[in-house]
């Protein structure tokens, strides 16, 4: 989930470091206390940091991408192993079962294209490896879409921050809004689904 503002992101990756970053991209893509660090913003501005020689570029896309794929290999390995038993857990501060369930839905309506597509929400990226552990997903099928997922995700992020901070002057007086715009774009479907539901519900036949 993106609640990092941009001075606060820029700040954030720069103390954390390459190490830092392959850390956040690992936790978030399967580790369920990772739902919450700012995926999308995260990359698109730690490419856009390698535009100004914070970083070299060919080294951040190779770390971040090797991080995606196999934070989401961990994730699924949990959900095979202990996943069934979360739809049974108690709420927690780091565990909210609606966000599983809400990953689960997504499964169920897109099948193993949910590993890709998962990869541009937020939450549901988390989610959506341990819940195709959970439900069996053959493993080589699940490697295939992770590696694709993940490269799409990483190095679109990150090269479009990249080729960005590269050819438009001062970019960096833009940068706070090009963040808020991308966290927009992020929350957009989730929201969208949300409008979704609650239309259906209001138009479901009420039993008298």
């Amino acid at each position: 989930m993106e609640i990092f503002s941009g001075e606060n992101l820029v700040a954030l990756i720069k103390a954390a470091g390459l190490l830092g970053l392959f850390a956040i991209v690992f936790a978030e893509s399967g580790l369920l206390i990772g739902f919450f660090l700012p995926g999308d913003s995260l990359l698109f501005t730690a490419g856009f940091l390698a535009s100004q020689g914070y970083f070299d570029i060919v080294v951040l896309v190779l770390l971040v991408f090797i991080a995606a794929v196999s934070g989401d290999s961990v994730g699924y390995a949990f959900g095979k192993k202990v996943g069934k038993k979360l739809f049974n857990k108690e709420d927690s501060f780091f565990f909210k079962k609606a966000n599983l369930l809400k990953a689960e839905a997504f499964y169920k309506k897109y099948g193993v294209k949910t590993i890709v597509l998962a990869r541009f929400i937020p939450i549901v990226r988390t989610f959506a490896p341990i819940v195709a552990g959970a439900g069996d997903m053959h493993y080589k099928t699940f490697v295939s879409y992770n590696v694709i997922g993940g490269f799409l995700w990483t190095f679109g992020m990150t090269l479009g921050g990249y080729f960005l901070g590269s050819i438009i002057p001062d970019v960096d007086k833009y940068l706070l809004p090009i963040i808020l715009l991308i966290i927009f774009f992020s929350v957009l479907p989730p929201i969208v689904e949300f409008i979704k539901e609650k239309q259906k519900k209001k138009q479901a036949p009420t039993i008298s």
